[in-house]
């Protein structure tokens, strides 16, 4: 039975219910790509940014802002050819004076933005996330 069972293919989703290695087995299983960034040392937008993009494998130029990352989790990937899915996961995202809770819903928007484009390509995108 797949861990995904009663998980939508394409959300953002607070990771409570998962275990991080779960997580990243059953998208093994399902032949999906796994991006895990851990932003425990990130205190402003720009460093979770660039903790992303480094943790992504993204070109440094993705890391510049919210848009530059989009582009890249979207139309550059769907670029890159076929697609089997995502899974995602963001663990410890500040919560500090220069990453408040406006930049912490602007970068899950864009996951968000994420899920409903790869939905329409009918490629699954799950994002899990957690906060500090």
């Amino acid at each position: 039975m797949s861990l995904f069972t009663t998980v939508p293919p394409n959300v953002v989703q607070s990771i409570r219910a998962f275990r991080l290695s779960d997580l990243q087995q059953e998208a093994k299983r399902l032949g999906q790509h796994f991006l895990y960034a851990h932003c425990s040392k990130a205190t402003t937008k720009q460093q979770v940014l660039v903790t992303v993009a480094q943790s992504f494998c993204l070109p440094k130029s993705h890391a510049r802002n919210f848009d530059a990352l989009s582009d890249c989790l979207t139309r550059l990937a769907h670029k890159a050819g076929p697609q089997q899915g995502f899974v995602v996961v963001i663990e410890q995202l500040p919560s500090t004076a220069k990453f408040d809770k406006d930049a912490r819903e602007t970068l899950l928007d864009v996951f968000r933005d994420a899920a409903e484009y790869w939905l329409d390509k009918k490629v699954a995108f799950r994002v899990f996330y957690s906060f500090e």
